[in-house]
């Protein structure tokens, strides 16, 4: 079996790229609202800040902002997962999935890519912003209504860097 050797740096920006198992699925935005809570409710214990993030039919992207002194986001994505897992309803699952008591539900990996400098930041959060253009969901981001481009982009017309 692999070993995963994850960057371990405190405080860091981070873009993730997280997807359902099942491409062809919609779960994520038709359970939009236990997604928000399940993300709500690891926020409250294990706090992270939320760049950007968006949230198509079958995957999302976000960059996340880890608090000094902690590089914990695996722990903070395998919370998110099975909360928002244990909030829906059974699916078939293959023998492996039972073996290791999953739902069936998330790919098992993620892609998760630390942010070197204000411009890398900026590319990956406007990448947020713009993917339901390129996955020809909506024409302009501000159609898109899962994504924090409603809460920093609608009228800022700039990226900035923290």
């Amino acid at each position: 079996m692999s070993r995963y050797l994850r960057p371990q740096m405190p405080g860091a920006a981070v873009f993730f790229t997280v997807t359902l198992a099942d491409r062809r699925s919609d779960l994520l935005v038709r359970e939009i609202v236990a997604l928000r809570e399940a993300v709500r409710r690891t926020r409250a214990e294990r706090p992270f800040g939320i760049d950007a993030w968006v949230v198509l039919p079958d995957h999302m992207h976000c960059v996340w902002r880890l608090p000094p002194g902690d590089a914990d986001y695996p722990r903070r994505w395998s919370v998110i997962k099975a909360r928002f897992s244990r909030m829906m309803p059974p699916v078939p699952q293959r023998p492996s999935h039972a073996a290791r008591r999953e739902h069936g539900i998330w790919q098992r990996r993620y892609w998760e890519h630390h942010i070197r400098d204000p411009e890398d930041w900026a590319v990956h959060v406007r990448y947020c912003w713009m993917n339901p253009i390129k996955h020809g969901l909506v024409a302009t981001p501000e159609e898109w209504p899962y994504s924090s481009w409603h809460r920093d982009g609608a009228g800022a017309g700039r990226f900035d860097a923290p």
